[in-house]
Protein backbone atom coordinates (compact mmCIF):
# COMPACT_ATOMS: atom_id res chain seq x y z
CA UNK A 1 0.00 0.00 0.00
CA UNK A 2 2.61 2.08 0.92
CA UNK A 3 4.70 1.69 -2.37
CA UNK A 4 1.43 2.08 -4.66
CA UNK A 5 1.13 5.69 -3.01
CA UNK A 6 4.59 6.16 -3.37
CA UNK A 7 4.47 5.79 -7.04
CA UNK A 8 1.03 7.99 -7.20
CA UNK A 9 3.04 10.62 -5.55
CA UNK A 10 5.66 10.50 -8.30
CA UNK A 11 2.96 10.46 -11.02
CA UNK A 12 1.41 13.58 -9.47
CA UNK A 13 4.80 15.24 -9.52
CA UNK A 14 5.22 14.06 -12.91
CA UNK A 15 2.47 15.82 -14.27
CA UNK A 16 3.21 18.76 -12.55
CA UNK A 17 6.25 19.17 -14.53
CA UNK A 18 4.68 18.86 -17.50
CA UNK A 19 2.18 21.26 -16.96
CA UNK A 20 5.43 23.95 -17.09
CA UNK A 21 6.74 24.81 -20.46
CA UNK A 22 10.14 22.96 -20.62
CA UNK A 23 11.19 25.42 -23.03
CA UNK A 24 10.12 28.83 -21.38
CA UNK A 25 12.74 31.31 -21.91
CA UNK A 26 13.70 34.64 -22.17
CA UNK A 27 14.55 36.65 -25.63
CA UNK A 28 16.20 39.98 -25.47
CA UNK A 29 15.86 42.13 -27.95
CA UNK A 30 17.70 45.31 -28.23
CA UNK A 31 17.31 48.51 -30.35
CA UNK A 32 17.24 48.18 -33.71
CA UNK A 33 16.14 44.43 -33.30
CA UNK A 34 12.89 43.17 -35.04
CA UNK A 35 10.00 42.65 -32.51
CA UNK A 36 7.30 41.17 -34.49
CA UNK A 37 10.29 38.43 -35.42
CA UNK A 38 10.77 37.97 -31.72
CA UNK A 39 7.55 37.45 -31.03
CA UNK A 40 7.21 35.37 -34.00
CA UNK A 41 10.07 33.16 -32.81
CA UNK A 42 9.08 32.71 -29.19
CA UNK A 43 7.15 29.64 -27.75
CA UNK A 44 4.60 29.87 -25.71
CA UNK A 45 4.95 31.17 -22.01
CA UNK A 46 8.26 32.95 -22.82
CA UNK A 47 9.00 36.68 -21.87
CA UNK A 48 10.22 38.86 -24.71
CA UNK A 49 12.26 41.69 -23.14
CA UNK A 50 12.26 44.58 -25.26
CA UNK A 51 15.46 46.97 -24.18
CA UNK A 52 14.43 50.26 -25.63
CA UNK A 53 14.09 51.33 -29.20
CA UNK A 54 11.25 52.35 -31.00
CA UNK A 55 9.70 49.59 -33.32
CA UNK A 56 6.82 48.84 -36.09
CA UNK A 57 3.07 48.48 -34.89
CA UNK A 58 0.78 46.35 -36.51
CA UNK A 59 2.17 43.73 -34.11
CA UNK A 60 0.21 40.76 -33.29
CA UNK A 61 0.53 38.30 -30.17
CA UNK A 62 -1.12 34.99 -31.07
CA UNK A 63 0.25 32.63 -28.19
CA UNK A 64 0.58 33.08 -24.51
CA UNK A 65 3.67 35.32 -24.19
CA UNK A 66 5.10 38.09 -21.40
CA UNK A 67 6.08 41.29 -23.40
CA UNK A 68 8.09 43.47 -20.78
CA UNK A 69 9.61 47.00 -22.46
CA UNK A 70 12.60 48.38 -20.78
CA UNK A 71 13.04 52.16 -20.55
CA UNK A 72 9.51 51.89 -22.09
CA UNK A 73 10.52 51.08 -25.82
CA UNK A 74 8.09 52.43 -28.44
CA UNK A 75 5.62 50.94 -30.69
CA UNK A 76 3.77 53.05 -32.66
CA UNK A 77 1.67 52.06 -36.04
CA UNK A 78 2.07 54.97 -37.89
CA UNK A 79 -1.84 56.36 -37.93
CA UNK A 80 -3.12 53.36 -39.61
CA UNK A 81 -4.94 49.50 -38.20
CA UNK A 82 -4.16 48.84 -34.45
CA UNK A 83 -0.95 49.43 -32.94
CA UNK A 84 -1.09 45.70 -31.15
CA UNK A 85 -3.97 43.36 -31.79
CA UNK A 86 -3.96 40.37 -28.45
CA UNK A 87 -5.62 37.50 -29.91
CA UNK A 88 -4.14 34.83 -27.38
CA UNK A 89 -5.12 34.20 -24.11
CA UNK A 90 -2.22 34.49 -21.01
CA UNK A 91 -0.53 37.29 -23.07
CA UNK A 92 1.11 39.88 -20.76
CA UNK A 93 1.86 43.37 -22.08
CA UNK A 94 4.06 45.76 -19.64
CA UNK A 95 5.97 49.10 -20.07
CA UNK A 96 5.62 50.66 -23.57
CA UNK A 97 4.49 54.12 -25.15
CA UNK A 98 1.95 52.44 -27.59
CA UNK A 99 0.97 55.30 -30.15
CA UNK A 100 -0.40 56.42 -33.69
CA UNK A 101 -3.31 54.05 -34.25
CA UNK A 102 -5.68 54.87 -37.49
CA UNK A 103 -8.42 57.23 -36.82
CA UNK A 104 -11.18 54.53 -38.40
CA UNK A 105 -14.54 54.50 -35.92
CA UNK A 106 -15.74 52.03 -37.65
CA UNK A 107 -12.90 50.18 -37.76
CA UNK A 108 -12.37 50.54 -34.26
CA UNK A 109 -8.47 51.32 -34.79
CA UNK A 110 -7.09 51.18 -31.01
CA UNK A 111 -3.50 51.63 -29.28
CA UNK A 112 -3.96 47.63 -28.39
CA UNK A 113 -6.97 45.41 -29.59
CA UNK A 114 -7.81 42.70 -27.41
CA UNK A 115 -9.63 40.31 -29.48
CA UNK A 116 -12.76 38.37 -28.74
CA UNK A 117 -11.92 35.04 -26.62
CA UNK A 118 -8.51 36.67 -25.73
CA UNK A 119 -8.89 35.92 -21.76
CA UNK A 120 -6.93 36.41 -18.40
CA UNK A 121 -4.73 39.71 -20.78
CA UNK A 122 -2.86 41.70 -18.47
CA UNK A 123 -1.68 45.27 -19.69
CA UNK A 124 -0.18 47.08 -17.36
CA UNK A 125 2.49 49.96 -16.92
CA UNK A 126 2.14 51.06 -20.59
CA UNK A 127 1.69 54.71 -21.88
CA UNK A 128 -0.89 54.92 -25.26
CA UNK A 129 -0.79 58.34 -26.62
CA UNK A 130 -2.35 59.58 -30.26
CA UNK A 131 -4.61 56.96 -30.79
CA UNK A 132 -8.34 56.44 -31.68
CA UNK A 133 -9.32 54.20 -28.85
CA UNK A 134 -6.79 53.53 -26.02
CA UNK A 135 -7.35 49.80 -25.09
CA UNK A 136 -10.30 47.98 -26.46
CA UNK A 137 -11.38 44.73 -24.21
CA UNK A 138 -14.30 42.61 -25.80
CA UNK A 139 -15.09 39.10 -24.73
CA UNK A 140 -12.25 38.70 -22.97
CA UNK A 141 -12.88 37.71 -19.54
CA UNK A 142 -10.78 38.30 -16.50
CA UNK A 143 -8.60 40.96 -17.83
CA UNK A 144 -6.27 43.27 -15.75
CA UNK A 145 -5.67 47.15 -16.89
CA UNK A 146 -3.40 48.36 -14.29
CA UNK A 147 -1.95 51.86 -13.86
CA UNK A 148 -1.86 52.72 -17.72
CA UNK A 149 -1.59 56.48 -18.68
CA UNK A 150 -4.23 57.05 -22.00
CA UNK A 151 -4.58 60.56 -23.94
CA UNK A 152 -6.71 60.74 -26.66
CA UNK A 153 -6.53 62.37 -30.04
CA UNK A 154 -6.60 66.13 -29.10
CA UNK A 155 -6.83 67.42 -32.92
CA UNK A 156 -10.12 65.42 -33.40
CA UNK A 157 -13.77 66.71 -32.38
CA UNK A 158 -14.95 64.75 -29.00
CA UNK A 159 -17.23 62.75 -31.02
CA UNK A 160 -14.88 61.54 -33.71
CA UNK A 161 -12.71 60.03 -30.97
CA UNK A 162 -12.73 57.04 -29.45
CA UNK A 163 -12.76 55.95 -25.68
CA UNK A 164 -9.98 55.70 -23.49
CA UNK A 165 -10.83 52.43 -22.16
CA UNK A 166 -14.07 49.90 -24.18
CA UNK A 167 -14.89 47.42 -22.06
CA UNK A 168 -17.72 44.89 -24.01
CA UNK A 169 -19.44 41.53 -22.97
CA UNK A 170 -16.92 40.59 -20.26
CA UNK A 171 -16.82 39.14 -17.14
CA UNK A 172 -14.24 40.02 -14.04
CA UNK A 173 -12.79 42.83 -15.61
CA UNK A 174 -10.30 44.85 -13.19
CA UNK A 175 -9.78 48.36 -14.25
CA UNK A 176 -7.33 49.73 -11.82
CA UNK A 177 -5.03 52.79 -11.21
CA UNK A 178 -5.51 54.16 -14.38
CA UNK A 179 -5.04 57.81 -15.95
CA UNK A 180 -7.33 59.20 -18.69
CA UNK A 181 -7.82 62.41 -20.37
CA UNK A 182 -9.08 63.57 -24.23
CA UNK A 183 -10.84 60.70 -25.47
CA UNK A 184 -14.33 60.99 -26.37
CA UNK A 185 -15.80 58.72 -22.63
CA UNK A 186 -13.08 58.10 -20.32
CA UNK A 187 -14.14 54.29 -19.50
CA UNK A 188 -16.97 52.95 -21.56
CA UNK A 189 -18.50 49.64 -20.13
CA UNK A 190 -21.47 47.61 -21.81
CA UNK A 191 -23.18 44.21 -21.25
CA UNK A 192 -21.10 43.75 -18.64
CA UNK A 193 -20.23 42.00 -14.74
CA UNK A 194 -18.11 41.05 -11.91
CA UNK A 195 -15.96 44.09 -13.11
CA UNK A 196 -13.81 46.33 -10.45
CA UNK A 197 -13.30 50.06 -11.44
CA UNK A 198 -10.52 51.53 -8.28
CA UNK A 199 -8.12 54.40 -8.11
CA UNK A 200 -8.90 55.61 -12.04
CA UNK A 201 -8.07 59.51 -12.31
CA UNK A 202 -9.93 61.01 -15.96
CA UNK A 203 -10.15 64.22 -16.96
CA UNK A 204 -11.38 66.76 -19.73
CA UNK A 205 -13.48 63.59 -21.79
CA UNK A 206 -17.42 63.64 -22.47
CA UNK A 207 -18.17 61.50 -19.87
CA UNK A 208 -15.29 60.36 -17.24
CA UNK A 209 -17.55 56.45 -17.21
CA UNK A 210 -20.16 55.68 -19.87
CA UNK A 211 -21.19 53.13 -17.93
CA UNK A 212 -24.86 50.34 -19.07
CA UNK A 213 -25.92 46.91 -18.80
CA UNK A 214 -23.20 45.91 -16.70
CA UNK A 215 -24.24 44.91 -12.94
CA UNK A 216 -22.34 43.39 -9.86
CA UNK A 217 -19.73 45.25 -10.34
CA UNK A 218 -17.72 48.08 -7.97
CA UNK A 219 -16.57 51.72 -8.35
CA UNK A 220 -14.42 52.42 -5.78
CA UNK A 221 -11.68 55.76 -4.97
CA UNK A 222 -12.34 56.68 -8.81
CA UNK A 223 -11.62 60.76 -9.29
CA UNK A 224 -13.39 62.29 -11.98
CA UNK A 225 -13.22 66.04 -13.07
CA UNK A 226 -13.05 68.86 -15.77
CA UNK A 227 -15.48 66.31 -17.74
CA UNK A 228 -19.08 67.09 -19.28
CA UNK A 229 -19.83 64.87 -17.08
CA UNK A 230 -18.28 62.31 -14.30
CA UNK A 231 -19.80 58.90 -13.42
CA UNK A 232 -22.76 57.98 -15.87
CA UNK A 233 -23.87 54.31 -14.42
CA UNK A 234 -27.23 53.39 -16.65
CA UNK A 235 -29.51 50.33 -17.00
CA UNK A 236 -27.87 48.99 -14.04
CA UNK A 237 -28.73 46.88 -10.80
CA UNK A 238 -26.22 45.59 -8.05
CA UNK A 239 -23.79 47.74 -7.90
CA UNK A 240 -21.49 49.19 -5.17
CA UNK A 241 -20.26 53.23 -6.01
CA UNK A 242 -17.96 54.17 -2.80
CA UNK A 243 -15.43 56.95 -2.59
CA UNK A 244 -15.36 58.52 -5.54
CA UNK A 245 -14.74 61.93 -6.42
CA UNK A 246 -16.21 64.20 -8.39
CA UNK A 247 -15.68 67.97 -9.64
CA UNK A 248 -16.01 70.26 -11.79
CA UNK A 249 -17.95 68.77 -14.31
CA UNK A 250 -20.04 70.58 -16.45
CA UNK A 251 -23.50 68.44 -16.33
CA UNK A 252 -23.55 66.17 -13.20
CA UNK A 253 -20.85 64.35 -10.68
CA UNK A 254 -22.38 61.28 -10.75
CA UNK A 255 -25.70 60.23 -12.27
CA UNK A 256 -27.75 57.33 -11.41
CA UNK A 257 -30.23 56.20 -14.03
CA UNK A 258 -32.49 53.12 -14.00
CA UNK A 259 -30.75 51.66 -11.25
CA UNK A 260 -31.63 49.25 -8.76
CA UNK A 261 -30.22 47.24 -5.73
CA UNK A 262 -27.12 49.43 -5.53
CA UNK A 263 -25.75 51.18 -2.98
CA UNK A 264 -24.04 54.57 -3.22
CA UNK A 265 -22.01 55.70 -0.21
CA UNK A 266 -19.15 57.89 0.73
CA UNK A 267 -18.70 59.52 -2.45
CA UNK A 268 -17.90 63.78 -2.85
CA UNK A 269 -19.57 65.51 -5.77
CA UNK A 270 -18.61 69.20 -5.64
CA UNK A 271 -18.50 72.15 -7.68
CA UNK A 272 -21.05 70.44 -10.29
CA UNK A 273 -23.40 71.50 -12.70
CA UNK A 274 -25.77 68.77 -10.49
CA UNK A 275 -24.21 67.18 -7.44
CA UNK A 276 -25.95 63.76 -8.36
CA UNK A 277 -28.78 62.79 -11.23
CA UNK A 278 -31.66 60.54 -9.95
CA UNK A 279 -33.41 59.22 -12.55
CA UNK A 280 -35.45 56.00 -12.59
CA UNK A 281 -33.79 55.11 -9.35
CA UNK A 282 -35.52 52.92 -6.93
CA UNK A 283 -34.40 50.57 -3.87
CA UNK A 284 -31.03 51.56 -3.44
CA UNK A 285 -29.46 52.67 -0.45
CA UNK A 286 -28.05 56.78 -0.63
CA UNK A 287 -25.63 57.27 2.33
CA UNK A 288 -22.64 59.49 3.87
CA UNK A 289 -22.02 61.44 0.67
CA UNK A 290 -20.87 65.20 0.30
CA UNK A 291 -22.98 66.69 -1.94
CA UNK A 292 -20.97 70.38 -1.67
CA UNK A 293 -21.23 73.55 -3.51
CA UNK A 294 -23.07 72.82 -6.73
CA UNK A 295 -25.31 74.40 -8.87
CA UNK A 296 -28.05 71.61 -8.07
CA UNK A 297 -27.10 69.59 -5.27
CA UNK A 298 -29.42 66.53 -6.19
CA UNK A 299 -31.91 66.13 -9.54
CA UNK A 300 -34.34 63.83 -8.53
CA UNK A 301 -37.06 62.78 -10.97
CA UNK A 302 -39.01 59.89 -12.95
CA UNK A 303 -40.30 58.13 -9.73
CA UNK A 304 -37.41 57.90 -8.21
CA UNK A 305 -38.51 56.49 -4.84
CA UNK A 306 -38.25 53.46 -1.99
CA UNK A 307 -34.85 54.77 -1.89
CA UNK A 308 -32.92 54.92 1.05
CA UNK A 309 -31.35 58.32 1.81
CA UNK A 310 -29.53 58.80 5.13
CA UNK A 311 -26.83 60.31 6.40
CA UNK A 312 -25.72 62.57 3.66
CA UNK A 313 -24.15 66.25 3.77
CA UNK A 314 -26.03 68.83 1.66
CA UNK A 315 -24.15 71.85 1.35
CA UNK A 316 -23.56 75.26 -0.37
CA UNK A 317 -25.71 74.20 -3.46
CA UNK A 318 -27.36 77.18 -4.69
CA UNK A 319 -30.46 74.59 -5.52
CA UNK A 320 -30.36 72.20 -2.63
CA UNK A 321 -32.86 69.72 -4.51
CA UNK A 322 -34.73 69.34 -7.92
CA UNK A 323 -37.60 67.44 -7.87
CA UNK A 324 -40.08 66.52 -10.16
CA UNK A 325 -42.98 64.26 -8.74
CA UNK A 326 -46.55 64.09 -7.68
CA UNK A 327 -45.95 63.59 -4.41
CA UNK A 328 -43.72 63.73 -1.94
CA UNK A 329 -40.50 61.91 -1.47
CA UNK A 330 -39.00 60.50 2.49
CA UNK A 331 -35.55 60.85 2.94
CA UNK A 332 -33.68 60.51 5.87
CA UNK A 333 -36.02 57.51 7.71
CA UNK A 334 -33.39 56.19 10.04
CA UNK A 335 -30.22 58.35 9.89
CA UNK A 336 -31.65 61.81 8.60
CA UNK A 337 -29.38 64.43 6.58
CA UNK A 338 -27.50 67.73 7.11
CA UNK A 339 -29.20 70.36 5.02
CA UNK A 340 -27.33 73.54 5.17
CA UNK A 341 -30.24 75.26 4.53
CA UNK A 342 -32.39 73.87 7.09
CA UNK A 343 -33.86 77.10 9.31
CA UNK A 344 -35.36 75.04 11.97
CA UNK A 345 -34.31 75.08 15.99
CA UNK A 346 -33.11 72.12 17.99
CA UNK A 347 -34.87 72.78 21.72
CA UNK A 348 -34.36 69.27 23.25
CA UNK A 349 -30.53 69.34 22.33
CA UNK A 350 -30.56 65.83 20.33
CA UNK A 351 -28.93 66.81 17.41
CA UNK A 352 -32.06 66.79 15.52
CA UNK A 353 -34.34 69.34 14.08
CA UNK A 354 -38.04 69.56 15.59
CA UNK A 355 -39.79 70.07 12.59
CA UNK A 356 -38.78 68.61 9.21
CA UNK A 357 -37.08 70.07 5.92
CA UNK A 358 -38.74 70.36 2.79
CA UNK A 359 -36.56 70.90 -0.22
CA UNK A 360 -39.18 72.85 -2.36
CA UNK A 361 -42.12 74.68 -2.38
CA UNK A 362 -44.50 76.05 -4.79
CA UNK A 363 -42.29 78.54 -6.06
CA UNK A 364 -39.78 76.47 -6.88
CA UNK A 365 -41.65 73.99 -9.86
CA UNK A 366 -43.02 77.31 -10.89
CA UNK A 367 -38.99 78.58 -11.24
CA UNK A 368 -38.12 75.41 -12.96
CA UNK A 369 -41.18 75.99 -15.56
CA UNK A 370 -40.91 79.19 -16.10
CA UNK A 371 -37.26 79.94 -15.59
CA UNK A 372 -37.49 84.01 -16.15
CA UNK A 373 -39.11 83.87 -13.10
CA UNK A 374 -35.44 83.98 -11.08
CA UNK A 375 -34.70 87.26 -12.36
CA UNK A 376 -37.52 87.75 -9.79
CA UNK A 377 -36.68 85.87 -6.93
CA UNK A 378 -35.75 88.62 -4.46
CA UNK A 379 -39.37 90.35 -5.61
CA UNK A 380 -41.92 91.07 -2.43
CA UNK A 381 -44.17 89.34 -4.86
CA UNK A 382 -42.56 86.00 -4.66
CA UNK A 383 -41.45 86.17 -1.50
CA UNK A 384 -45.25 87.03 -0.56
CA UNK A 385 -46.21 83.97 -3.07
CA UNK A 386 -43.87 81.42 -1.09
CA UNK A 387 -45.01 82.65 2.61
CA UNK A 388 -48.67 81.70 1.18
CA UNK A 389 -47.62 78.37 -0.12
CA UNK A 390 -46.01 76.99 3.13
CA UNK A 391 -49.19 78.74 5.10
CA UNK A 392 -51.96 77.02 3.17
CA UNK A 393 -51.71 72.86 2.44
CA UNK A 394 -53.68 73.63 -0.92
CA UNK A 395 -51.16 75.42 -2.01
CA UNK A 396 -48.42 72.89 -1.08
CA UNK A 397 -45.99 71.41 -3.87
CA UNK A 398 -44.87 67.79 -3.60
CA UNK A 399 -41.23 67.75 -2.17
CA UNK A 400 -38.15 65.90 -0.65
CA UNK A 401 -39.11 65.42 3.00
CA UNK A 402 -36.81 64.55 5.99
CA UNK A 403 -38.55 64.18 8.73
CA UNK A 404 -34.80 64.08 11.05
CA UNK A 405 -32.88 67.30 9.75
CA UNK A 406 -29.39 66.58 11.20
CA UNK A 407 -28.41 70.00 12.98
CA UNK A 408 -24.37 69.60 12.32
CA UNK A 409 -22.85 67.57 8.67
CA UNK A 410 -21.49 64.44 8.89
CA UNK A 411 -18.13 65.26 7.04
CA UNK A 412 -15.72 66.89 9.00
CA UNK A 413 -13.59 68.37 6.28
CA UNK A 414 -16.98 70.01 4.01
CA UNK A 415 -15.30 73.05 4.33
CA UNK A 416 -12.16 72.12 2.35
CA UNK A 417 -14.62 71.69 -0.42
CA UNK A 418 -16.82 74.34 -0.12
CA UNK A 419 -13.97 76.72 -0.13
CA UNK A 420 -12.41 75.44 -3.63
CA UNK A 421 -15.56 76.19 -4.91
CA UNK A 422 -17.27 79.49 -3.55
CA UNK A 423 -20.81 80.63 -5.08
Amino acid sequence: MRRALSWLALGVFALALAAVPASAAVHAVQPGMSLAAAVADAAPGDTVRVLGGQHPGHLLIDKPLTLEGVHKPVISAGGSGDVVRISASGVTLTGFIVRDSGEDLTAQNAGIYVQPGAHRVTIADCDLVYNLFGIWLERSDDARLLRNLVTGRRDLQSAARGNGIQVYNTRGAQVIGNRISHTRDGIYVDVSRDALFRGNVIHHVRYGTHYMNTDHSTWEDNQVHDNRGGLALMEVRNLVVRRNQAWRNADHGIMLRTIQDSVIEDNVVAGNGRGLFIYDAEYNVVRRNLVVANHTGVHLSAGSSNNQVDGNDFIGNQEQVRFVAARDTEWGRSAGNYWSNYSGWDQDGDGVGDFAYEANDLVDRLSWQYPLMQLLSTSPALRTLRYAARQFPVLRAPSVVDRRPRMQPYHPDWRRWNALFPR
